[in-house]
């Protein structure tokens, strides 16, 4: 399992974002998690802005796609995106399999 996570400027482009993984197949659970606070470096200046966290649970074999499909769907212009892989029991494994096949 692999989960790859970007964060948005509000419920509304999180949900699209993870709508369009879920109705492609391409995650198997969307997790939006709002109030967080993100200091960044910007056009020469450090800003901060209030966004939502959004993790996409997904296997490696639809990774590329997803993260296409983020950068596609994404408000910013440049949405930072990130994936790791998470280890997880054999029955979630088999879930997210199941979930993400067409």
């Amino acid at each position: 399992m692999i989960h790859v996570v970007t964060t948005c400027p509000d419920i509304d482009s999180a949900r699209a974002i993870a709508r369009a993984a879920l109705d492609g197949r391409l995650a198997a659970c969307a997790n939006i998690l709002p109030g967080v606070v993100s200091l960044f470096h910007w056009q020469g200046r450090i800003d901060e802005e209030p966004e939502l966290q959004l993790t996409l649970k997904t296997d490696d074999r639809h990774r590329a796609a997803l993260v296409a499909l983020i950068a596609e769907s994404h408000p910013y212009d440049l949405p930072v995106i990130t994936w790791e892989t998470v280890e997880t029991t054999p029955e979630s494994a088999a879930w997210l399999t199941a979930e993400t096949t067409a």
